[in-house]
């Protein structure tokens, strides 16, 4: 029976490494005031690392009084230590080392040809620097965009920045981002911002971007015909890529109107022509940006249908990559539809998964919950699953004080309660909309102890709604 001793080989090429008394490499890595050498044996370099056995056999390396000298200035100390010891020991702990960091492993794992160190500090950065990451994409994608063999962690980046690219585009890295790397994301259409918002950032990275304008002189008022065109040579390729006809009449008058110089005249006519003659460009004909979420709710934008959707994923957070496809169609709108609890029934039953939004006459609050198992026309019955939530949103915009409570599995059998004789929906008796046309909430227990907090200051109360929204939920 064949022996493995692999822990004890590791850990003493480990000493090996640390007392290298008989090495014969010197590598100096870093630069400036950060420079630091290291100790090495060619022979291990030349086992572990296709480059260094490439190097080692070339004159790309100085041999003094029989040793060789090998310098990496483009790798810091910090990163390079990690390398070798992976080299000498196949161990690599990234859980203490700074994002930084391990982007820095990635890319001189990369460059040194470690093929399985490189595949492990990818999967590191996404799964365990995912805040970093976000916190920092321009720095990542700036390192990794034209590395193909970083196309997974690419694919990160672009699809967190596609489902949520409002911390993105606001971020003060944001104005310094590489122009092809906004070309493609700009010309993604899963990317999940207004189009208005996009033509506003688009303008602020134009400026900052264009010689003789940026933060010194950003106020167009004070402009002339060079600082226009200027701005209209770095802009001429994004452009084409701005669905115009998905903004507002009153965006356009006041967004897009006040920089017509810098679109091109044949752009500029045909998109003044829609907005006067309702006709579609011929130029510009991209479509509208769906993405992964497609909803048309008075009451949330879609980045909260996309946390929504996350929660029916059970993923929690506000950036979180979508397994599948939702598409949100309105059934009830009480503004248009009336606020009654029959029309609601009549327009709700039997259609599926729904998912229900509520706002109060009383405050900017957004209440809501997902029935996965849909309405039906039932009376007095309890139906049992176990998927359904309640939640609520501080406004139509919030994705940070987000709150939901589940449906507590020991009591899924009355996570919905059907009464279509006087109620319009209930969860469970939890949150409902009575026949008086007011909105409940009342702690049965069903739902978890978040429960208050969902329901806060309404808790064992109810209001009167502003705004009631229905949608039935198709999922792909």
């Amino acid at each position: 029976m064949d022996s493995k001793f692999y822990a004890d080989l590791s850990q003493d090429l480990s000493l090996m490494l640390d007392d290298a008394d008989d090495y014969n490499v010197i590598i100096r890595t870093g630069e400036g005031q950060n420079i630091k050498e290291f100790h090495a044996h060619s022979s291990i370099l030349r086992a572990r690392s296709p480059y260094f056995k490439s190097a080692f056999s070339t004159k790309w390396v100085t041999k003094k009084n029989n040793m060789i000298e090998f310098k990496k200035p483009n790798i810091r100390p910090t990163v390079f230590e990690i390398i070798l010891r992976y080299i000498y020991t196949g161990e690599a702990n990234l859980s203490k080392q700074s994002g930084a960091d391990v982007l820095g492993v990635l890319i001189a794992s990369d460059e040194l040809l470690l093929e399985k160190l490189f595949k492990h500090v990818q999967d590191n950065l996404i799964n365990e620097q995912t805040n970093w990451v976000k916190q920092n994409f321009v720095l990542v994608l700036h390192t990794i965009f034209k590395l193909s063999s970083c196309k997974k962690l690419q694919d990160h980046c672009v699809e967190s920045i596609c489902a949520d690219p409002q911390p993105f585009v606001t971020s003060k890295d944001f104005p310094s981002l590489d122009k092809d790397i906004l070309y493609e994301l700009l010309k993604r259409d899963d990317l999940q911002i207004e189009e208005a918002v996009a033509w506003d950032y688009l303008i602020k990275w134009g400026i900052e971007q264009t010689p003789g304008l940026g933060s010194k002189n950003n106020d167009r008022t004070k402009w002339d015909n060079n600082n226009y065109e200027a701005l209209k040579g770095t802009l001429s390729r994004f452009i084409p890529l701005i669905r115009f006809v998905e903004i507002s009449s009153a965006d356009f008058f006041d967004k897009v109107r006040p920089y017509r110089a810098v679109i091109p005249h044949h752009i500029y006519e045909e998109v003044a022509k829609f907005y006067y003659k309702n006709t579609l460009p011929k130029t510009t004909t991209l479509p509208p940006r769906v993405g992964k979420i497609q909803i048309e709710s008075m009451l949330i934008k879609p980045r909260l249908a996309n946390i929504i959707a996350g929660w029916i994923e059970r993923k929690n957070g506000h950036n979180q990559s979508l397994n599948k496809k939702y598409k949100f169609d309105i059934l009830y709108r009480s503004s248009q539809d009336g606020i009654n609890f029959n029309i609601f029934r009549n327009k709700c039953n039997n259609q599926g998964p729904c998912l229900v939004l509520v706002k109060s006459q009383q405050s900017t609050i957004i209440y809501g919950g997902y029935n996965p198992i849909g309405f039906t026309h039932s009376g007095g019955q309890w139906r049992n699953t176990t998927e359904s939530f309640i939640f609520s949103f501080e406004n139509n915009e919030d994705i940070q004080n987000m709150k939901i409570s589940r449906v507590n599995g020991h009591h899924a059998n009355y996570a919905i309660y059907e009464q279509y004789n006087s109620y319009g929906f209930s969860f469970g008796n939890t949150f409902f909309m009575s026949s008086d046309q007011r909105i409940y909430f009342s702690n049965t227990g069903y739902y978890d102890s978040n429960f208050s907090n969902v329901s806060n200051p309404y808790f064992n109360s109810n209001f009167y709604p502003e705004e009631i929204e229905a949608f039935k939920i198709t999922i792909s």
